[in-house]
């Protein structure tokens, strides 16, 4: 009964969620239509962390490298095909592919959760390098040249499945964006509510005990890894639509720390938490930024610490926490007659 209501509960907050991204065009400018667009397509990526770290107590330092090579892929075959459509496939194909080699390796070679998150966080500074050092016509796959440095321009943007020709609107590519969080957040929920979804909760509060009930964790958590590359390469392709350009920026350590903070100050082992803490930091350091009265890092720095100190469990849970609190007083019996005569003696 707990997990429909659950569910009912994420489907009527989904469903307003998809009112107010169709009708948003109506009364918000283009300017604003473009920056939601990003803010939308980084908290994709952010529910790509928050749903392997959150429930499968994997912490990738190197989302990232995902990320990047799922923008990419698009901006390679979107340039050699000429369409939208199977560039966002192979946008999700390649991390995916990449997170099974990369995973298989670390988690059946029993590497630690601490030294995981160096590999990650190492391969990601290996990327981009990689891509950075891609200059010159003779880095290139099929028409479309790396760059290096200079990253790749002019990509084109999400068109109509099967018509290259009907390039989408940028209001269109909102629409995009804002339902491909909706159904990713969608998918993760119920994902979670099945029985794939209990036994990687389980493998994250207990490995050994996950074991001896017979579920092998690494296939567990090298499917949980992977689910989270090809999200994570999704979010790439959506970022790259955004700006109709990539670089090796993308790789940056920088974005691998941001995404953790947004899990963390969001809540960690939900999911609409690290949504809210993408969304609530990306506006607070557009703000800095349109500002320009201090550093946008400074200010993330300080609200991380605040949080970790103050708010431990982050935003979401906490709020959760004082819901109920608040719920089970006002549902709990009021005393009797009898009951305060007896306090009164």
């Amino acid at each position: 009964m707990h997990l429909l209501n659950g569910m009912r509960g994420a489907l009527i907050g989904a469903a307003i969620a998809a009112v107010a991204i169709l009708t948003a065009p109506l009364y918000i400018d283009l300017f604003q239509i473009m920056q939601l667009t990003v803010f939308a397509a980084m908290a994709v990526l952010a529910l790509s962390l928050g749903f392997i770290w959150g429930y499968g107590g994997i912490l990738c330092f190197g989302q990232t490298s995902f990320f990047g090579l799922g923008a990419y892929a698009y901006a390679v075959a979107a340039i050699n095909f000429g369409d939208s459509t199977p560039a966002i496939a192979l946008a999700i194909l390649v991390p995916v592919i990449f997170a099974t080699l990369l995973g298989y390796f670390m988690i059946y070679g029993g590497i630690s959760d601490v030294y995981l998150g160096v590999i990650t966080l190492t391969v990601s500074l290996i990327l981009f390098n990689l891509v950075n050092s891609t200059a010159g016509d003779f880095y290139k796959i099929g028409e479309a040249r790396l760059g290096g440095f200079n990253g790749i321009p002019g990509v084109p943007t999400f068109n109509l499945p099967g018509d290259p020709s009907y390039i989408l609107t940028p209001e269109q590519a909102w629409m995009v964006t804002g339902m491909a969080l909706i159904l990713v957040y969608l998918g993760l929920r119920v994902l979670i509510a099945s029985s794939f979804g209990r036994i990687i909760v389980a493998i994250r509060e207990n490995e050994t005990r996950a074991a001896l009930l017979g579920y092998d964790p690494r296939i567990y958590k090298l499917i949980t890894f992977m689910i989270g590359g090809a999200i994570a390469g999704l979010a790439g392709a959506l970022y790259v639509n955004w700006g109709a350009f990539v670089s090796p920026t993308i790789f940056a350590l920088g974005l691998s720390a941001q995404i953790i903070i947004w899990v963390i100050i969001g809540g960690r082992g939900t999911l609409i938490g690290p949504v809210i803490g993408c969304l609530l930091l990306q506006w607070l350091v557009t703000e800095i930024g349109a500002q320009q009265a201090m550093d946008a890092n400074f200010v993330l720095g300080a609200i991380l610490i605040v949080f970790v100190l103050l708010v431990p469990k982050g935003i979401a849970p906490t709020l959760r926490d004082l819901a109920m609190s608040r719920l089970s007083r006002d549902t709990a019996p009021a005393p009797t007659a009898d009951a305060t005569a007896k306090v009164k003696t």
